[in-house]
């Protein structure tokens, strides 16, 4: 059996206790060993021992005192090869024969002055094995680590697992909203079950991609990992096939997709659960070990009743967003037709209009620009709009409206699927539109063939929105401060979101940059 499994199946923090020990001992090819766990003040106090079983509970060392103070303090292992019980640092046991050992090797479990506690192996014979940095040895120890946390925490019984899955279900069910639900899931279940990461993905079933909307990882390339396809991931088998996936390594598993990632992290074994209502799936639930170990049948269940709960709760929380909605919406159509107000108050302004049928194209444009963010809310997240889906739409709009049959203009939306607030996204709609239709107009009112690309980019809070074209360039000492109503909408509508806006030729190349931060959903 595997570590993890016979402290699991010793029952009790004392057996499981000394069974971890034994386990360490006999992989280590030591004579004796001792479990010393670490108290708040620093000190240490002997929890499982092959040799003093009767001072276990009574001896307890003080802040770096001993070997394995001085190991647990430093965060390193310290070996002694010779005349073990000779040395300043060692502190002899009562009970303990004088010259019982000769060499031995004290380990902190965990980081330094933070971790579980220290672990002291001895032999009879001089020549302790220099193995304390080797990766083999060093993954035992993490899986010890682990197994001893299980322990403590008393997370290691089928009944402590079941109460954890109730609380964890207890606390998201009481809040309405779906972030806080999505981030208080995440949280707990990595603290009550402890794992190392714990992801939830909801799924997008429009663009058929499962989105990553909350973890408890800090790691900023961890947080800002990739939307998956269905088609491509453990993740969307687990969806269609309605069932629990196991991977045993991640690091190794050819299906999995972030071998790099998992490796950086430290990520070892993984359960993926779907988040279903009524046979229909609503995202995933995917926890990551620290340690390659098997999944207990109770911690399988545990987990399947915490995901049913999350699931409920994610649900009940976007009713509640659509009730919501339902009652703000008179607000927020009388702010888009004030914005309809002021954008053809702007157009009236402006005198450039020769024809009155070019002029409304230019008003119907851009009302269907908040249109299409409208016309998302009510297929997406409800309170966040997907930047690159709005692309994409109007993109087709102005493929359909604006590009004569004989013109081959291609368009491409690439980057980030970044997703925003209502307002914000409304606006980033109407500087889209405009920056589309501007390139349209002025690369190719003379030219019939090019290609315009819509770039979309997040960077920690910033997002960077790029519409470039290869048609005519931007004439010598050109002004976009002077330049006609689409450019001053955008340049105020920048403004507005805390941003900025330039226009100029690159590389043969027509670049309209704005970039502005990400705000908080409503």
């Amino acid at each position: 059996m595997r570590m993890l499994e016979r402290m699991a199946a010793a029952g009790g923090e004392t057996a499981a206790l000394h069974t971890a020990l034994n386990a360490l001992v006999e992989a280590a090819g030591a004579d004796d060993g001792d479990l010393l766990l670490a108290g708040p003040d620093g000190s240490l106090e002997l929890r499982a021992t092959t040799h003093l079983a009767e001072s276990v509970g009574r001896i307890r060392l003080g802040k770096g005192v001993g070997l394995a103070g001085q190991a647990y303090m430093l965060g390193e292992p310290i070996e002694v090869m010779d005349l073990l019980m000779e040395d300043d640092r060692f502190a002899i046991s009562p009970g303990e024969k004088p010259g019982a050992h000769t060499s031995g090797v004290a380990l902190p479990i965990g980081p330094a002055a933070t971790g579980e506690g220290a672990l002291i192996f001895r032999w009879r014979s001089p020549g302790a094995p220099g193995w304390s940095h080797s990766p083999e040895f060093r993954k035992v120890l993490e899986e010890a680590r682990v197994g001893i946390r299980l322990i403590l925490v008393g997370a290691s019984t089928p009944a402590n697992r079941y109460e954890a899955a109730t609380e964890v279900s207890r606390i998201i069910s009481s809040s309405p909203y779906l972030e806080e639900i999505l981030q208080l899931l995440v949280t707990m279940t990595a603290a009550r079950f402890d794992y190392k990461v714990v992801t939830v993905r909801l799924l997008d079933e429009r663009r058929h991609e499962l989105i990553l909307r909350a973890t408890q990882a800090t790691h900023k390339a961890y947080q800002n990992k990739r939307a998956i396809r269905l088609n491509e991931s453990i993740a969307g088998r687990v969806l269609a096939e309605k069932r629990v996936a196991v991977v045993r390594d991640v690091q190794t598993d050819e299906d999995y997709i972030g071998h790099d990632l998992a490796r950086d992290q430290g990520l070892r074994s993984m359960i993926c659960l779907p988040l279903m209502i009524h046979d229909r799936p609503v995202g995933v639930l995917t926890c990551y070990t620290g340690v390659v170990r098997e999944f207990p049948d109770d911690e399988v269940e545990a987990l399947r009743a915490l995901a049913q709960q999350a699931a409920v709760s994610i649900e009940h929380a976007k009713l509640q967003v659509r009730t919501t909605l339902m009652q703000e919406m008179h607000h927020r159509v009388k702010n888009n037709l004030q914005q309809v107000a002021s954008l053809l108050r702007l157009q009236i302004r402006q005198s450039h209009y020769k024809d009155p049928a070019q002029a409304l194209t230019d008003s119907l444009s851009r009302i269907l620009a908040i249109a299409s963010v409208h016309e998302m809310l009510s297929r997406e997240d409800l309170d966040h709009v997907s930047l690159r889906n709005i692309g994409e739409m109007l993109a087709l709009n102005m493929q359909q409206s604006m590009i004569p049959p004989h013109k081959r203009i291609r368009m491409e939306i690439r980057g980030d699927d970044v997703y925003l607030n209502t307002n914000q996204a409304t606006q980033a709609a109407l500087i889209m539109n405009e920056l589309i239709a501007n390139a349209i107009e002025h690369g190719f009112g003379a030219l019939d063939e090019g290609e315009i690309h819509v770039t979309v980019e997040y960077r920690q809070g910033e997002i960077g929105l790029w519409v470039s074209n290869n048609g005519e360039p931007l004439p010598e000492g050109f002004d976009p401060s002077k330049g006609q109503l689409g450019l001053q909408i955008i340049s105020s509508l920048s403004r507005s979101l805390g941003g900025s806006f330039k226009i100029e030729n690159r590389l043969g190349w027509t670049v309209a940059e704005v970039k502005f931060s990400r705000a908080r959903a409503e």
